[in-house]
């Protein structure tokens, strides 16, 4: 792992239905340059494409989650980024599915931004977060100043934008923003947990509500009657829908088809 021939971004299956996708630079504590970038825009693509994989799960290698923008890198003109899903490769376009960080270390500025661009979760008690960017005199341009006030309360989000201080994991799961905080050697084991629990959902239901719940902070209610459907719609009137209900009246365990 972390030599020149090793993948930047490994992908394995859990199961069936489990995507797993490692940053693979612990050499550089996961940072992210453009070639890793583009690595992650191949990983989620192909989460995207397969049919059979529900829910992914984003982990980085070695001690740290993810160190965000490779700095050194950054120095010659080489960013974390990608013209179609932007920064770290996954931030700006996320997969229709949903993802869970498995965050085993720290996840401090970009880092703590990938954990933005996921739907839930799961870090370390040693775990710390933040964007400390401000307090270098830089902007955090990864997503994070815009998306947590959206999932923090505003006063919180705007101490750590300006300070850049950082505050350990429970913090942040005192405030909603961290689904689980348990020992750094039961990190991966609850996020494949979490991601079993998700998987024996409706796969179609899944995707309409991760997309619903997602875009529901840029909709006024009025909006939001009509635009759930779009992402609705193809859920309820699917096949899994009515093997839902017969399993259900049947009291038994649904076969989904995801269709």
């Amino acid at each position: 792992m972390g030599t020149d021939s090793a993948p930047l971004v490994l992908t394995e299956k859990v199961g069936e239905y489990i995507t797993v996708i490692t940053i693979n630079r612990p050499e550089r504590r996961n940072a992210v340059d453009g070639a890793t970038a583009r690595a992650m825009e191949a990983a989620i693509d192909s989460f995207e494409e397969d049919s059979e994989s529900r829910v992914a799960i984003l982990r980085g290698a070695g001690s740290a989650f993810s160190a965000g923008q490779d700095l050194k890198a950054a120095a010659v003109g080489d960013f974390g980024a990608t013209e179609r899903r932007g920064g770290f490769g996954v931030s700006k376009v996320r997969p229709t599915k949903p993802l869970i960080a498995a965050v085993e270390g720290h996840a401090l500025a970009g880092g703590f931004e990938l954990c933005l661009a996921c739907d839930l979760v799961v870090a370390s008690t040693d775990t710390t977060m933040g964007i400390p960017e401000a307090a270098k005199a830089l902007v955090a341009l990864g997503g994070g100043l815009f998306r947590l006030p959206k999932r923090i309360p505003y006063h919180i989000a705007m101490e750590l934008a300006l300070t850049g201080e950082a505050r350990p994991a429970e913090y942040f799961a005192r405030w909603g923003l961290v689904n689980y905080v348990v020992p750094r050697e039961e990190v991966f084991a609850t996020a494949v947990e979490l991601a079993g629990k998700i998987v024996k959902s409706g796969p179609l239901a899944v995707q309409a509500s991760t997309e619903i719940v997602r875009r529901a902070f840029d909709w006024t209610d009025e909006d939001a009657w009509k635009q759930q459907h779009v992402y609705a719609d193809p859920a309820i009137n699917s096949e899994d829908t009515q093997e839902g209900i017969r399993a259900f009246i049947e009291k038994r365990e649904p076969v989904w088809k995801g269709r």
